[in-house]
């Protein structure tokens, strides 16, 4: 069950990055040992487009 704290972001964070920080098990759960997640990956390299809490 995902925490209440991964649900709601601090205003200024990102929305998919947060929820990724405190709920990395749910978030990236099939990704082995060393892979890199993807939806993070993409994330940052749009500069959080369209995610950041105001």
């Amino acid at each position: 069950m995902t925490s209440r704290k991964a649900l709601n972001p601090p205003r200024g964070q990102c929305r998919r990055c947060w929820f990724h920080a405190y709920a990395s098990k749910e978030a990236h759960k099939g990704l082995g040992p060393g892979e890199d997640c993807q939806a993070c990956i993409n994330c940052a390299a749009s500069q959080h487009k369209g995610q950041i809490v105001t």
